[in-house]
């Protein structure tokens, strides 16, 4: 007789969370996902452009390219004006939304930064001082999806786990995520195909920060 494996249901997972269902939030899941329960998901908290766009009286030619958010990313216009000129280079200040004033970036070298990064391109004719950039960051849909380690979009964060399957493989679906304070048991979460044991350690360590912990099966 062939054996039968039961598939884990949620209290194989949850062994507790707060009363009057403090723990859970309601979700969107994204478009394209087919969850499994206890599936380890990431929100997208932000959408920002492949590359920065060029002040209108600019006297340069070079390009902003390369964009990417980092964990540290604000909501707004991050600034680029180029401060100091130099034949085939140059170096542009650079603001953050709320006017914090960033590192430095040298043209021709990667910026790499907890809030943004890019890498500005000489052209012809070469920057001239004032020459800007506006790197706009807006808000994501606020959706979810499987947590994405190489996402730039917030969904690289691990943000809660799913309390059911949802397949959204044709249109948006509705769910329920805990998303703080919990016990669980981390054995039985779902994960991404090839998540590598440190991208796990550090999901864990942001599940922990919301107060979702984790205990040995008894």
């Amino acid at each position: 007789m062939p054996s039968l494996t039961e598939p884990n249901r949620l209290n194989d997972l949850l062994k507790w969370e707060q009363e009057n269902f403090f723990s859970r939030e309601a979700i969107v899941v994204a478009t394209g996902e087919n969850l499994s329960l206890a599936a380890v998901i990431g929100k997208i908290t932000n959408a920002t452009p492949a590359t920065g766009t060029a002040g209108g009286t600019n006297t340069g030619a070079g390009t902003c390219t390369g964009v990417t958010a980092g964990d540290d990313v604000q909501i707004g216009d991050y600034v680029l004006e180029c401060a100091a000129i130099a034949t085939g280079a140059g170096t542009f200040k650079v603001t953050a939304p709320n006017g914090e004033a960033l590192p430095d970036a040298e043209v021709g070298e990667a910026y790499e930064n907890p809030q943004i990064n890019f890498t500005l391109n000489d052209g012809t004719p070469d920057f001239a001082l004032g020459d800007t950039f506006t790197i706009t960051v807006a808000d994501g849909s606020g959706k979810v999806v499987a947590i994405d380690f190489a996402a730039v979009d917030g969904s690289q964060n691990a943000y809660g786990f799913t309390i059911a399957g949802y397949d959204a493989t044709s249109a948006d679906v509705k769910g329920v995520a805990i998303v703080r304070d919990a016990v669980i048991v981390e054995d039985n979460l779902v994960w991404p195909d090839g998540a590598t044991t440190p991208q796990k350690t550090a999901a864990l360590a942001l599940l922990k920060a919301t107060g979702i912990v984790s205990r040995d099966q008894a």
